[in-house]
């Protein structure tokens, strides 16, 4: 599998919360599409922190493995 972290900008990103964090300032999880890959980053990080990227055939296989 193929992530690493970025330190390019990624402001340009749309994010969105997964569905499973709540406001309890749990685990929450955000994720971005590119046009290569997705991102993934910790939304409790106040003014962004780091922010893993992840090529768009190794988030395929990944989504179905957590989703059973």
């Amino acid at each position: 599998m193929s992530v690493e972290q970025v330190s390019e900008n990624v402001n340009g990103l749309r994010w969105f919360k997964s569905s499973y964090s709540g406001s309890g300032g749990g685990d929450c999880v955000e994720v971005a599409a590119g046009l290569d890959a997705v991102y993934v980053r910790d939304s409790k990080v106040v003014g962004g922190g780091p922010v893993l990227r992840i090529g768009r055939d190794e988030w395929a296989a990944f989504v179905p493995c957590v989703t059973r």
